[in-house]
């Protein structure tokens, strides 16, 4: 075995260092819904969300292995390689962070990994039957199943509350909306801290530390368990507020029936080794959650936004991934000028950020642009509200006749003020 080489070490901490933008770039995943419904306090949340995560990632290495042995071929991998796709990962990490949309992290890694991957040993060294059926195929599939879960869920829990105490009824779901939001940090945990363990695993073995085919060690499980941990309590109050308040307006069923149905469906892809994104999980769950309520509004200007960035995650990391392995090509001095590179555009986005900050304090505000009466029901809202029926003992409403302009100008008597 060679030694723990520089470039090794460098892939190593940019390693964890991307899986601490993980960390609190989805931190929105887990606690987003309960701190806008009030559920519980921002920093309270974000805490134990953080401690859940670093038990999490003890659970299971099956998506790691998906990383490290299934995506791309070990024997055409350089160390260079897996530190061209983290830079890709983090910055497209760090600018989807900047304006607030919840995209994924997972793909954000798995697309600069593919690209550095391609420019460094050509298309023929990424497994493209591992790409589709454990990557793009659940990437389509999770929102979905996710968002109807939650959006039955949501009918569900509202017609068996019908005739609960309403105070009583609240307190419940709150209750409940904590415990499945812990169910939700210890699946991301599960699933996430996962993925920095297979990249890691996979430049030991390029690097030549560790046998083909080895499971993470130890000290790569726990140090990726912390890293996304304590990315985690950092809390990305940005992203937490477009998920709690950006997309739909959560009472506590909602959030309850949206948290459950995510975590569900992230432990079973969890089990099956599927890379899966909790983003897209959680994100569906959210929407799901509100079409599943009478007159619930889903903002789908903001939704049609997530639904971009989660287009361009893979391509755009990919393309990033490709050009500074390109450069890393050039030897030691192209390795540094990628890692300059990488730290500038961090410290410039950081820098942005800082002109109108988002923290615990303000987390629950939001814009009047971003209200109901700024934007009307999509059609889809729409839809879904004309086929669900009333509760049960609404009276009818009349219809209201509608009149032109003119005649109902013609109708109003006209009165004459003399001064």
């Amino acid at each position: 075995m060679e030694s723990f080489s520089l470039i090794l070490a460098i892939v190593v901490v940019t390693a964890l260092a991307f899986d601490f933008t993980n960390g609190f770039h989805d931190t929105a995943n887990a606690m987003a819904t309960t701190i806008s419904t009030g559920a519980m306090k921002p920093k309270v949340a974000v805490a134990m969300s953080a401690v859940l995560n670093l038990v999490g990632a003890f659970l299971s290495v099956e998506v790691a292995n998906t990383i490290s042995k299934g995506l791309v071929d070990e024997a055409g991998i350089r160390p260079e390689v897996i530190f061209a796709a983290l830079v890709g990962a983090i910055l497209w990490n760090l600018l989807t962070w900047l304006v607030g949309l919840p995209s994924s992290s997972s793909h954000a890694l798995m697309g600069g990994l593919i690209g550095a991957t391609i420019a460094s040993a050509g298309v023929g060294a990424v497994h493209g039957d591992v790409l589709v059926t454990k990557v793009l195929i659940p990437a389509i599939a999770a929102p979905l199943v996710a968002g109807v879960a939650a959006m039955l869920a949501t009918r569900l829990t509202y017609s068996l509350g019908k005739k609960a105490d309403g105070e009583a009824s609240r307190k419940g779901y709150r209750a409940g909306q904590i415990a499945s939001a812990g169910l939700v940090s210890l699946a991301h945990g599960t699933n996430d801290a996962q993925k920095t363990m297979g990249i890691i695993t996979l430049a030991l073995v390029a690097g030549g530390t560790l046998a083909p085919d080895s499971d993470p060690p130890m000290w790569v499980i726990l140090s990726a368990g912390v890293a996304i941990a304590l990315g985690t309590y950092l809390g990305g109050w940005r992203i937490i507020r477009t998920m709690g308040k950006g997309l739909t307006d959560l009472q506590p069923q909602q959030g309850f029936a949206a948290q459950t149905s995510a975590a569900t469906v992230i432990l079973a892809s969890s089990h099956l080794g599927f890379s899966l994104s909790t983003t897209h999980s959680v994100s569906g769950a959210v929407m799901g959650a509100g079409l599943g309520r009478k007159g619930g509004v889903v903002r789908w200007s903001t939704a049609t936004r997530m639904f971009i960035a989660w287009g361009l995650t893979l391509p755009a990391a990919a393309l990033v991934g490709a050009l500074a392995e390109y450069v890393t090509g050039f030897g030691a001095w192209g390795t540094a000028v990628v890692a300059v590179f990488l730290v500038a555009s961090s410290a410039a986005i950081w820098k942005l950020s800082r002109r109108e900050v988002v923290d615990h304090t303000n987390v629950n505000d939001i814009d009047v642009t971003d209200t109901d009466e700024a934007e009307p029901a999509g059609v889809v809202t729409t839809a879904m509200a004309a086929v669900t029926p009333p509760p049960a003992g609404t009276p009818a409403q009349e219809p209201v006749p509608s009149f032109p302009a003119q005649a109902t100008a013609e109708r109003t008597p006209t009165t004459t003020t003399t001064v």
